[in-house]
């Protein structure tokens, strides 16, 4: 009987030891991206930012209450003690309210979304991959601020590859069920810059990638709704092909610039000739591209030989430029 009871004992703490290590490792493997938005307009505070959640509040259980206290230590000015507060809910449901999100206090006037899907507490629990946005609602009166997400928060592509994409918003029907719209009109910015992109009545829309680079910034605005920004991050690869060419365009119009650049001079020193020498050079300013052959004889020759050597100078000056790209 005393082994049987040894036994069982053993069992038993291997068994605890056991589901300890397991909680262990779950909260080690457990990382969520984290994106933040001040709701002063612009692109957000904090984006897609990868935490490794931890029990911080000792409560058993990884929450998103945890994932933004760490998230405001690792990432804002002072940490978490500065940046964020949260407590006991009061109000007509339990749960834990945001009372300070990235250094504001409006009142609890946040909204918070897991996966895209609104959350009403950040004791809401949490998993390894799960993607959380909170915002401070701009318009504390009607709320009218809505957010809003692309099909997507990552793309992988290569330099003048197009990606299609899909704008959607949260928004409420009279007795506030949540519904899910598209957004219309919608201006892509890519980087922070409004591009010629726009959404369709189905929120649908192409783009091209023309930079390349790491981390790039997709995201949208809208003259007719308040979008909490939406967010794609984009890793572009360069393409060589789509490089030479863009370097052969501003080669080019770097060229036409400077010749055009040219032509004025000219015109200029027709008019100084002119004015100094009452010839008769600027009934047209000379077309660099046409100069050539000798100069006649007489002062007035003279002139537009001057004239000549230098429109040839600049010229053959731009097209040396334009080679050496």
């Amino acid at each position: 009987m005393k082994k049987f009871i040894s036994f069982i004992t053993t069992a038993a703490l291997v068994s605890c030891s056991g589901a300890v290590l397991t909680a262990g490792a779950a909260e080690q493997d457990t990382k969520v991206l984290v994106t933040i938005s001040d709701g002063k307009g612009g692109a957000p505070v904090l984006i897609q930012k990868e935490v490794n959640v931890t029990d911080i509040d000792s409560d058993g259980k990884l929450t998103i209450n945890d994932a933004l206290y760490i998230a405001h230590e690792d990432n804002f000015t002072g940490g978490a003690a500065a940046g964020f507060r949260s407590s006991e809910n009061t109000g007509g449901y339990s749960g834990i309210r945001l009372d300070k999100l990235w250094g504001i206090e409006n009142g609890g006037n946040y909204g918070i979304y897991v996966d895209n899907t609104a959350s009403m507490s950040l004791a809401d629990e949490v998993k390894d991959g799960n993607s959380i946005y909170t915002f401070v609602y701009s318009d504390t009166t009607g709320f009218s601020d809505a957010y809003s997400w692309f099909d997507r928060n990552t793309a992988d592509a290569k330099q003048g590859d197009e990606i299609e994409l899909t704008l959607s918003r949260q928004a409420y029907d009279a007795n506030w069920t949540p519904l899910t719209r598209p957004v219309e009109g919608a201006v892509i910015t890519i980087n922070g810059k409004a591009t010629e992109f726009k959404t369709d009545k189905d929120g649908k829309v192409k783009i091209k990638l023309d930079e390349a680079g790491e981390n790039i910034l997709i995201s949208a605005s809208s003259e007719n709704l308040t979008l909490v920004p939406p967010v794609l991050v984009a890793d572009v690869a360069a393409n060589a092909e789509v490089t030479a060419s863009v370097s052969e365009t501003a080669a080019e119009t770097t060229t036409e610039s400077t010749t055009s650049a040219t032509t004025a001079s000219v015109s200029k020193i027709a008019v100084v000739l002119h004015e100094n020498f009452g010839e008769d050079t600027t009934t047209s300013a000379p077309n660099v591209s046409a100069v050539s052959g000798s100069p006649a004889t007489g002062d007035k020759g003279s002139s537009t030989a001057v004239i000549a050597f230098i429109a040839a100078g600049c010229t053959a000056f731009a097209l040396r430029r334009k080679n050496e790209k």
